[in-house]
């Protein structure tokens, strides 16, 4: 059957843009298969292949220049008496690095130390950007590495906005990204990238018909179908 979206599917081009629409409305697998009449086995493969292809996309992305918001973020339901924090335990640390108005980068971290941070930095931020940071002491250092200009912002003394300098548009994108992987009843570790990359896909599209952003990224280049 051809599919020039899915390539050697014995799913036909119809039958997928329709679990395509419902992917782009963020429909879960379960719910896709009941709307579409294939088995949730054969949607979750699907959107797998999805996701990883989201995940490239998101990786192939061109660094970020102008005013940037950067914060790391820590996701997972684990929590542990008296650690909260940068120092919560049981948690995935997530950098986020969002200009403003515009796209979000996020990359998952091992640690939120002054060295992991400026190597993400100056790996995906314009030498040229403007930095603004609360006042992490792992931000230290940014204009020595060759940053135009940074400015910080001390949540710990209630100083969520100073002039123009804040990091509230990349707090509300953690919020975003929370309230939408709960609907997941828990992200397991290896596939919590996906999820992470999807969401920030969609963030970065939220002004855009995400359907059709989807079906023009899969015309250029198709999804295929291993099993053939």
């Amino acid at each position: 059957m051809k599919n020039k979206y899915f390539k050697h599917s014995k799913i036909s081009e119809a039958k997928f843009r329709q679990i395509l629409r419902y992917f782009a409305l963020d429909l879960t697998a379960t719910e896709c298969a009941a709307l579409s009449g294939i088995s949730v086995r054969s949607i979750n493969t699907i959107y797998l292949k999805i996701r990883r292809r989201l995940v490239i996309v998101c990786l192939q992305g061109s660094p970020l220049k102008g005013e940037l918001k950067a914060d790391e973020s820590y996701f997972g339901p684990h929590r542990v008496r008296g650690k909260r924090g940068r120092g919560a335990s049981g948690k995935t640390i997530v950098f986020g690095l969002l200009k403003r108005d515009g796209n979000i980068y996020t990359e998952i971290m091992p640690d939120a130390s002054k060295a992991s941070l400026q190597a993400i930095i100056r790996g995906k931020a314009d030498i040229n950007s403007v930095i603004h940071t609360d006042g992490w002491r792992g931000y230290n250092g940014l204009v020595d590495i060759g940053f135009d200009k940074h400015f910080r912002v001390n949540h710990g003394a209630d100083e969520f906005v100073n002039g123009s300098n804040h990091v509230n548009g990349i707090e509300s994108f953690w919020s975003y990204a929370k309230r939408r992987l709960v609907q997941f009843n828990g992200v397991p570790k290896n596939t919590f990238l996906l999820h992470l990359k999807e969401t920030e896909f969609r963030f970065n599209h939220r002004k855009s018909d995400l359907y059709k952003v989807l079906l023009n990224m899969l015309r250029d280049e198709p999804l295929l179908n291993s099993a053939s």
